[in-house]
C-alpha cells in the first residue's frame, strides 16, 4: 500500500512538471515584445538580442513589436495581450493601484532621459531657472514629472502649450521658447538645424524613475519562471552588446525606421551611454534596480496624488 502511494505522489509530481514544462514551451513559442515607440537607440539592447542571436542562444523566440505615442504597454501586459512590454517606472505603482499586476524586471535607463530644452543664450544654469523667468514652455500636462515640477517651481511666469512631440517649428523661431524633450533626440536634432539648445534633466530637479523598463505581469512570470529569467539574461547580454558596439544594430534599427538616418542613430546612441551605463550598473550589472528608488518613486507618486497610498516598493520590481 505504501509503495502504491508513492508512486502514485510521485506519478502526480512528474504530472504536474510536465504540465508546468509545457506551459513554458507554449511559452516560448512566440514571446512579444511591445515596445512603447519606434525602433531608435533607447531600445537599442532589445535589437541587439534580436540582431546577435541572443534571444535564439537562450532558447527564446522573441518578436518585438514597435509601438507610437501614448502606446499602452502597461495596460497590454496586465490584460495579458503581451508577456513582456516597455514602459516607464511611474506607470508600475499607478498600475498596481488600479489592480494591474505587472512587475518591473530590468531598467535599461538608470536616468531618466526626459528634460527640457531651452536656447544657450538665456543663459540659465538649472533647471529651476526655467520657471523664475517669463517664457513660454511646451510640456504634455497631467503626467508625474508635470505635476513635480509644477509643485515645486511653479507655472505662473510661464505661458504653457502643449507638447510639440518633437516639432522644433516654433523652438526655431522664439528664443523665449522652451519644450519637453528627450536628451537623446530633440537637442541632436536642433544642433543639426544650426541652433545651440541647453538641455536640463529633470531628473535634476530630483524626479527620476526609470525608464525603458522591461516589464511582465506576475502571473506570467509565476508560470514562466523559467522564460522570465532567460529573458532578462538575454537583454542584459543585448545591452552589452550594444554599448560595446551599436553599428550593426544602428543599420538594422534605421531599417525598420528610415526617418531616423544612421548619424543620429550614431549619435544618439552616444549620448544615451552615461544615461544607461552608470557606477552602479558598472558594479551590478545593467539593468540593475535597487528598493531605495523605487520606494522614493512610490513616496512622490503618493505626495502627488498619482497613487491613493504608500506600498511597498518590493512588489513593483523583481530584485536580483
Amino acid at each position: 500500500m505504501k509503495r502504491l502511494l508513492a508512486a502514485m505522489v510521485l506519478s502526480l509530481v512528474v504530472c504536474s512538471l510536465a504540465i508546468s514544462c509545457r506551459k513554458e514551451k507554449a511559452a516560448e513559442q512566440q514571446l512579444r515584445l511591445q515596445l512603447n515607440w519606434k525602433p531608435e537607440p533607447q531600445f537599442g539592447g532589445f535589437y541587439a538580442a534580436a540582431a546577435h542571436g541572443i534571444f535564439e542562444k537562450h532558447g527564446l523566440n522573441v518578436t518585438i513589436v514597435p509601438g507610437g505615442a501614448s502606446a499602452p504597454t502597461i495596460d497590454m501586459v496586465g490584460a495579458g495581450t503581451v508577456p513582456f512590454a516597455i514602459v516607464s517606472g511611474d506607470e508600475i505603482p499607478r498600475a498596481r493601484a488600479q489592480g494591474n499586476d505587472v512587475i518591473a524586471l530590468f531598467a535599461a535607463y538608470q536616468t531618466n532621459p526626459q528634460g527640457i530644452m531651452t536656447h544657450a543664450s538665456r543663459g540659465f544654469t538649472e533647471i529651476g531657472d526655467i520657471f523664475r523667468h517669463p517664457g513660454t514652455l511646451a510640456m504634455e500636462r497631467g503626467l508625474p514629472y508635470s505635476t513635480f515640477l509644477e509643485r515645486k517651481y511653479g507655472f505662473e511666469k510661464l505661458t504653457l502649450r502643449p507638447s510639440p512631440f518633437g516639432d522644433l517649428t516654433m523652438f526655431r523661431t522664439d528664443e523665449n521658447y522652451a519644450m519637453q524633450c528627450f536628451v537623446t533626440s530633440e537637442p541632436l536634432a536642433a544642433e543639426k538645424l544650426g541652433l545651440n539648445p541647453r538641455t536640463f534633466l529633470i531628473a535634476e530637479a530630483g524626479y527620476n524613475p526609470y525608464t525603458t523598463v522591461l516589464a511582465t505581469s506576475e502571473s506570467f512570470q509565476r508560470q514562466n519562471p523559467g522564460v522570465v529569467k532567460r529573458m532578462v539574461q538575454a537583454v542584459r547580454e543585448g545591452w552589452e552588446a550594444y554599448l560595446s558596439d551599436p553599428k550593426k544594430t544602428n543599420e538594422h534599427m534605421h531599417s525598420l525606421n528610415p526617418t531616423m538616418d544612421l548619424e543620429t542613430f550614431r549619435e544618439s546612441a552616444a549620448a544615451q551611454r552615461p544615461l544607461i551605463e552608470t557606477d552602479e550598473t558598472k558594479q551590478h550589472g545593467l539593468g540593475v534596480m535597487t528598493e531605495q528608488r523605487w520606494q522614493t518613486l512610490v513616496d512622490q507618486l503618493v505626495e502627488l496624488g498619482v497613487i491613493p497610498q504608500r506600498m511597498d516598493a518590493r512588489q513593483v520590481f523583481v530584485a536580483r
